[in-house]
């Protein structure tokens, strides 16, 4: 009997990771793309957001400086990151990326 409980429990358990296996496939091939996009508009939607609240550091004056400083504590972590990015030398081959 505990053997025939083993085999069922090893059965389940192989057809859990078989729907899991399917479900991850699935995702690859569907998802995936989608999800990539998304986060490369999240991206550029941060760096627009970064740029007009903190483009007075690269010399672009667009929000007045009171608003810009009321939304600096939500901004300090990711300014390093903007700044290399907004000065990074660009090519073709970014656009294609």
């Amino acid at each position: 009997m505990r053997k025939q409980q083993d085999s069922e429990g090893k059965k389940a358990k192989g057809l859990k990771n078989l729907a899991h296996s399917a479900k991850e496939f699935l995702y690859g091939m569907a998802g995936h793309d989608m999800t990539r996009f998304a986060l490369k508009t999240r991206g550029s939607m941060e760096h627009l957001f970064i740029l007009i609240t903190m483009g007075d550091l690269l010399g672009i004056p667009i929000l007045p400086p009171y608003y810009s400083l009321r939304l600096l504590p939500y901004v300090v972590p990711q300014i390093s990151t903007w700044k290399r990015r907004m000065l990074r030398e660009k090519d073709l081959t970014d656009a294609l990326a």
